[in-house]
């Protein structure tokens, strides 16, 4: 069941509505949680219900799993935990993929299974690694079966996150005030999603039209001119931000109605001014994971064997080679290969971890260098922060090409496509304006209508990143509100000037909200629902 479909909107959700505000507007909490669950399940059964008694399964062997953890704490069990759980996400997510290649690579004439992934298993996957190894080292505070059901099932974050901690979870699940039915929290939640719905119906999805027929053109070989693959790398990474940024509205939206705040997951990435910085703002709650709990016991690990061998630990801003590639280099690839392989079961996905890798090593071993020659690591003043956030936007918009491609070969189709080696083309519009004829004649560039790119895509495009650039996102737009969990805007100069345009229970926002929401329903409701993108993973 998606968000942006009719049976949602008109069916589900308003159901689920009612049921719990009857329930928690009456005191009952208990009877609250457990039609939360219920609908919760409900919703994930919707689009298979075979698959219901794996999550069910999964839920209860992790939560036995957990308590016997905390009250006999032992890294072997743990790690047999933890094995359990990523097999089973291996078995569904990556046999076919390994089997392929082991058949390619070796020509050994096998059948490639064809495993139907389960919805969300990524997801509830990490959500319970992480519980079990805080209860192995006591920092659950919490083991209630009601409360860890709807943690892991809430459907608003269910299908696509974000990846929920159990620590901020289970206490607001916990706490009665959170389901009393609050007249704030509805108009802000219904704020949020229907913005939300809007991002994805009319902004993401026609991008996606646009980007689809030409990664699937490169995929079928043909040799694109150099407008025609910018065009759609840009259009899909337009439409995954929007759709992505949608998605993290609409979920935050949901959680607010029943009275939950949910963590932030998507802040402004495209503002970042390095790629350590885009994943500090973009799928914030997967990168806290990896972090927590690959990044930084790869590092604690590394340095023990370190200190072991007799290796001192540098000292601050003085770090050679060899410790920059054993504390920085090795952690940050591994992570972020694992990171790759995590979004999915493909070369082009080790392609996008992998670089996404070598970005942020890079990044970090030109600040240690900054720090070591005594300059200042970051710089606020406009001349440095411009080009920054354009060069970390074109490193993403490169990566995203793996990301969407079918397959290395398409991917590295669209970027020699991209750098002009397929050759340019520039429209025979282009022509009229003063000045290009000559400099395209001295170029020697012809004129010609490219096979797929629009001079108005390329409009279309330019608008979108003035929204991403210079206009405030959503959280900050209702800042003056609860939304997401101990969240804090980032209020940059341009935001700190439109300060007077941030969301209050007015008749005028009311109106405003009212028509695009008129626009976007319409628009979901003639024709069917697409997918957001991040449901495959």
């Amino acid at each position: 069941m998606l968000f942006n479909s009719a049976i949602f909107i008109a069916g589900f959700l308003p159901v689920v509505l009612l049921g719990f505000f009857l329930f928690a507007g009456t005191g009952r909490q208990r009877l609250a949680g457990v039609w939360l669950t219920l609908a919760s399940l409900f919703f994930y059964a919707w689009w298979d219900p075979h698959y219901l008694p794996l999550l069910m399964g999964s839920i209860v062997a992790n939560y036995l799993l957990g308590g016997w953890l905390l009250k006999h704490p032992s890294r072997l069990v743990l790690l047999l935990g933890i094995a359990g759980n990523v097999l089973l996400l291996g078995y569904y997510k990556y046999t076919g993929f390994l089997v392929g290649t082991l058949d390619d690579t070796l020509g050994l004439g096998w059948n490639v299974p064809h495993i139907i992934l389960p919805l969300a298993i990524s997801f509830f996957t990490f959500q319970q690694i992480a519980y079990l190894s805080d209860a192995h080292d006591g920092a659950v505070v919490e083991h209630d079966f009601l409360n860890y059901c709807l943690f892991i099932t809430f459907f608003p974050h269910l299908i696509a996150g974000p990846i929920t901690h159990h620590r901020e979870m289970l206490s607001q699940f916990s706490n009665p005030d959170n389901f009393r039915p609050r007249l704030d929290n509805i108009s802000v939640g219904a704020t949020l999603f229907v913005l939300g719905l809007a991002k994805k119906v009319l902004l993401a999805d026609p991008m996606g039209a646009e980007a689809g027929p030409v990664f699937a053109a490169a995929q079928g070989g043909m040799a694109l001119p150099l407008l025609d693959a910018w065009s759609a790398a840009l259009a899909y990474t337009m439409q995954l931000y929007f759709d992505f940024s949608g998605y993290t509205d609409m979920a935050i939206g949901l959680g607010l109605l029943f009275g939950i705040s949910l963590p932030p997951n998507f802040d402004s990435p495209f503002k970042a001014h390095n790629i350590a910085d885009f994943w500090s703002r973009w799928h914030m709650t997967l990168t806290r994971f990896l972090t927590a709990y690959l990044y930084n016991p790869i590092v604690l690990r590394v340095t023990r064997a370190r200190v072991a061998a007799g290796k001192p630990l540098p000292r601050r801003g003085k770090m050679g080679v060899s410790t920059f590639l054993a504390l920085v280099a090795y952690p940050t690839l591994a992570t972020m290969a694992i990171s790759g392989i995590w979004h999915g079961a493909g070369w082009t996905f080790v392609a996008f971890g992998l670089l996404h890798g070598f970005y942020l090593v890079t990044v970090q071993g030109w600040r240690a260098l900054k720090a070591h020659w005594g300059w200042k690591v970051d710089s606020d003043k406009l001349r440095h922060r411009v080009p920054a956030v354009l060069l970390t936007f074109l490193c993403v918009v490169v990566g995203n090409v793996f990301f969407r491609s079918a397959s290395m070969e398409a991917a590295l189709s669209m970027l020699s496509s991209m750098v002009g080696l397929n050759g340019v083309l520039l429209p025979t519009s282009f022509a009229r304006i003063p000045g290009i004829a000559p400099l395209a004649g001295l170029l020697g560039i012809p004129f010609d209508a490219g096979p797929f790119f629009r001079p108005v895509l390329a409009v279309q495009i330019a608008l979108l990143l003035g929204i991403v650039w210079f206009l405030p996102n959503t959280q900050q737009f209702l800042r003056r509100y609860r939304t997401a969990l101990n969240w804090r805007p980032q209020t940059a100069w341009l935001q700190q000037r439109l300060a007077a345009a941030t969301w209050r229970p007015s008749m005028a926002y009311g109106v405003a909200l009212g028509v695009l929401g008129f626009f976007a329903l319409a628009r979901a409701m003639s024709a069917a629902p697409t997918e957001f993108l991040y449901f495959q993973f």
